[in-house]
């Protein structure tokens, strides 16, 4: 049986790398942390691209808030697809959903068929779907590879109840990737509890600005961020999280 792969989501090409070097299998890159992830720029997808030997998938999410697009937002996914495959990415990451909470299968089967050859994952819309088995079956029809989804909850392990009842509904039809507060304290509890194929975790950590004069009194964004406080990867998470992955896979064998 093939070991578990690693997916990690990282919000920039720094991170991208970082988790590269400490043993990820693949990499999810985004933009907009704040907002649950966003298309990252052009620049950093081909940046991305040159600089990592693994799989990358590409968000394509062109704002942040509900999976609900207009039709300029939906002609905005197409092109961000098309500009993706150019790149040579690996994979796109992609759900568009219904006002009723449905997934909305005409639209992502669209999408779906424009990003071939390329690996397609649902991503987290999937948690906002009002039936999740139907929604499972709904994005088999559309022809996705994987869905990544904390079960309904916030986190994986409060959802590992759905995950595993959707991974053994699934089958061999779908991948069915945990994501959600997955870290190394809770990733072999995952694994024996839902028997998932691929697992998702940002393993993310906050650093300081190397900046020595500080304005503290203007704010570029939000009032509540601090603006000198810079997201980046946990490095030494991330090796441990795939140290007991591996550790626990070769002692299966």
């Amino acid at each position: 049986m093939p070991e578990p792969v690693i997916e990690v989501v990282c919000f920039g090409v720094s991170a991208a790398v970082m988790a590269q070097n400490a043993g990820a299998d693949r990499i999810e890159l985004c933009e907009n942390i704040a907002e649950g992830g966003t298309t990252p720029s052009a620049g950093s997808i081909l940046l991305a691209r040159k600089r990592l030997s693994i799989a990358l998938n590409i968000m394509i999410r062109p704002r942040g808030g509900d999976f609900l697009y207009d039709e300029q937002e939906f002609e905005l996914m197409k092109e961000e697809i098309r500009f993706c495959k150019e790149a040579g990415v690996d994979g796109v990451v992609f759900g568009i959903l219904t006002p009723e909470g449905k997934i909305d299968v005409e639209r992502n089967r669209i999408l779906t068929e424009r990003s071939k050859p390329l690996s397609v994952t649902f991503h987290r819309a999937f948690d906002m779907t009002s039936h999740p088995v139907k929604a499972m079956e709904d994005c088999i029809r559309c022809g996705f590879d994987r869905i990544l989804t904390s079960g309904q909850r916030p986190r994986a392990v409060e959802g590992a109840e759905l995950l595993s009842d959707l991974i053994k509904r699934a089958g061999d039809r779908i991948l069915i990737m945990p994501g959600g507060g997955v870290r190394k304290e809770n990733i072999l509890w995952l694994m024996e509890k839902t028997r998932a194929k691929e697992y998702h975790t940002s393993a993310r950590k906050y650093i300081q600005s190397r900046m020595h004069f500080r304005n503290d009194t203007v704010k570029m964004g939000s009032e509540n961020e601090d603006e000198y406080r810079i997201l980046s990867l946990d490095e030494e998470e991330l090796r441990e999280l795939i140290h007991r992955v591996r550790k626990q896979d070769a002692m299966r064998l």
